[in-house]
This record gives C-alpha cells, structure tokens and sequence, in this order.
C-alpha cells in the first residue's frame, strides 16, 4: 500500500512539474504565415513585447493582444474582442499551430519566426499604383461586385485599402516586388491577401479570405470612379415609418424601440455582429460619441446577428464586446446560429434588405427613419472615414434640434 501511495504522489509530482514547465515567447518582431492554400501563405508582423503582450501591425493599425496563457511546450493567444485565437508550440524562436475560429469550424495552419519584414522583395517596381482603382472582384459571374481600390506607394512599399458598398478590407500593407503586388492584413476575425501582376493602368490577381474563400479580381486607374450612396442602398418598404423589434438584452429583459429609454430621444440602430471588424471600427466610435454626448437626448442600440449556435456563447461575446470597447449602449441579441443576411431581413421585415453588416438606421424624435446607412468607412479609409464622422455629427445635430 505504502509502494503505491508513493507511486502515486510521484506521478502527481511528476505531472505538476510537466504541467509547469513552460516556455515562453521571446521578445522580438516575428513574421507569421497562415497557410491559405497549398503554395500560399499570407504573412503578418507582430512583436512580442513581454511573455504577456504582442502587438500586430497593419501599416498604421496597431492591435494590442493581452491574453496569452502558456502550458507546458504551447502558448495561446487570445485574439482581442473576436472569438479566434492562435494555438503554437514554441521550439526555440519558432512557433508552430493553428489559427482557429471555433464557432465556424476553421482552422489555419499558422508559423512564425523572427523577421523584420512583411513580404520579401527582390526587385525595383516596374511601376506606382498610388491613387484609386476601379476594381471588380468576381467578374463576370453573378456574385461580381464593385470596390475602389486607395493606395500609396512609397518604393515598394504599398499601403492602402478597398473600399465596397457594404464596408471597407480595413488596413493593407504590402509590396509591389517588379510587377508582382503582394497585401494583407490580419485583424484577429480576418485573414486577407491579395495578390495581383500590375501594369501601370491595370491589376489583375486573386483575394484570399483565409484558406476558406478565394475570388479573383481586376482593376483599372479610375480617380472618377465612385461607389453607390451608402445612404440609399438600404429603405424601408412602402408603407412604412418607423422601426420595429423586440430582441433580449443579456440580462434577458426584452427590449423595444417604444421603451421609456427611447421616447422623444434620437435613436441610433446599429446592425451588427461582434464577429465583424467593421462592426469593430462602427463601435469604436459609436461609443466613444455616446460616452461623450450623454447629456444630449439620444441613445444607441446595437441588434447583434451571431454565428454563435448558442445564446449563452453568444451573449458572452456579446460581454466581451461591450468590456473591450467600453460600450454602455444596450447590445441585443436578434439572431443565434446564422449570419444569414435574408434570415435577418426576417427580423426586420420593414426594410428592402439587410444588405450589409454594420448598417445604421437614424431615427428622429417622433419615432420615424430619416436615414439608413449602409456599411461603414472606417479609419483604413483616410478622408472617407473623416467625411462620415463629419456627416454623423451634422446629421445627428439637426435631429437633436429638432
């Protein structure tokens, strides 16, 4: 008895010591590779600041990442807001894993190693694509669709972004390497690339989201090229005035727009996901606006459509959107399961179509819509960014007025 009380106090010693005996992220820039296809990798910057802190780089974007837990040989690390983390064995500088979104059923192949580069390069550029581009993705095919493409090139380095009717692909940064174009980003929900051969009037190459979605493309220098009216691609059907939902909040009270909080109030809806980078960067400053003009009489409420398959999980990203942010606007929970956007439409039958995610419907004091804006430009944008925040402000400052 006294051999097997001992065998067992060693086995328990000995697995606490595995369990303990960790390696840790040295500090240092690292370039990370996702696997996005057989022959592809779409890289990113990142630098470990201390075991518990990185920061990854997307031209001027810099996102803090504070969540890093290690175990044995492994460290997780916790994407900030979003769902998704990165799981890797350290070897020496070398880290190896995967890139999971667990609520999708996704995964990445993920290295990386100390670099100080995004994409290497190897040849002068053949050309600049400084200015705007007209640019198709999909062509020819029934899911085509129109984007401008804003960049500056600085050598071979190029930074800039695309921007559609539903939002922009938030901060690229890249190289022209000869007549090969090479952009990505990763915000921790979104993995992009782009790859493109260049000519001086024209782009022709391929978008990868991931290893789960490729699409190709093609542009043309167009400075006169402009994108619809966001403020007309979303209305409501003929016969309608106003709004209407009730959805729960996470306290499971159910909230709705003739609520107390609302009446004789401008009011703020917000379509959304806490899965959306978009719906990110709209947050971002619809929170710092309410936080900052509470003593006015209007008020925000965000309708969250989640992948989630649970309320719970949903409700907990909910959580952790709202604690990340600094969000004290009520966050209701409209759909589980799907971001199905014709399934949203269903919530919200009043309007033609939920045809993007984020979507923003102003409401004046009497209850009526007096706009609804589709998609949103966020800071990646430059002076499209600037404009909305100068039409946010002058729009709702007539509704306050009135």
């Amino acid at each position: 008895m006294r051999q097997i009380t001992l065998l067992l106090i060693t086995i328990l010693v000995f697995s606490c010591k595995q369990e303990q005996s960790t390696k840790f992220l040295t500090a240092d820039t690292y370039r990370a590779q996702l696997q996005v296809d057989d022959n592809t990798t779409l890289p990113f910057l990142f630098k470990v600041k201390d075991a518990n802190t990185l920061e990854i780089y997307n031209a001027e974007e810099v996102i803090t990442v504070d969540e890093i837990e290690y175990k044995n040989d492994s460290v997780f690390i916790q994407m900030p807001v979003f769902e998704s983390y990165i799981k890797a064995k350290i070897q020496d500088q070398t880290l190896t894993g995967q890139y999971v979104t667990e609520g999708k059923d996704r995964s990445v192949p993920f290295t990386a190693a100390p670099a100080k580069t995004r994409f290497e390069t190897t040849a002068k550029p053949n050309t600049t694509i400084t200015g705007n581009w007209e640019t198709t993705f999909s062509p020819n095919t029934d899911d085509s669709y129109k984007a401008k493409g804003i960049f500056t090139q600085n050598g071979n380095t190029v930074t800039g972004t695309f921007r559609t009717e539903t939002g922009d692909y938030r901060y690229l940064d890249g190289v022209i390497n000869g007549n090969q174009m090479q952009l990505s980003t990763f915000d921790g929900s979104h993995a992009f690339l782009f790859t493109a051969t260049v000519t001086d009037s024209t782009l022709n190459g391929t978008f990868y989201s991931g290893n789960h979605w490729k699409e190709p493309f093609t542009a043309k220098r167009n400075d006169n090229f402009t994108l619809a009216d966001a403020n007309t691609l979303t209305y409501l059907k003929e016969g309608y005035e106003t709004l209407a939902f009730t959805f729960p909040d996470e306290n499971g009270n159910l909230i709705s727009l003739t609520d107390d909080r609302f009446k004789n109030k401008v009011v703020v809806v917000q379509i959304m996901g806490t899965w959306c980078p978009n719906c990110l960067d709209e947050s971002n400053y619809y929170a710092q606006y309410y936080n900052n003009n509470k003593d006015k009489d209007i008020e925000f409420v965000a309708l969250a459509f989640e992948y989630a398959k649970t309320e719970a999980t949903a409700f907990k990203n909910i959580k952790r959107l709202k604690d990340r942010v600094g969000i004290n606007y009520p966050i209701l929970l409209a759909q589980t399961g799907t971001t199905s956007k014709s399934k949203a439409n269903e919530k919200l039958p009043m309007l033609n179509h939920v045809l993007s995610y984020p979507t923003s419907i102003f409401i004046d004091k009497t209850g009526k819509v007096r706009k609804i804006h589709t998609g949103f430009n966020g800071p990646a944008t430059g002076e499209k960014f600037t404009e909305f925040k100068t039409e946010f402000t002058t729009f709702v400052d007539v509704l306050l007025e009135e």
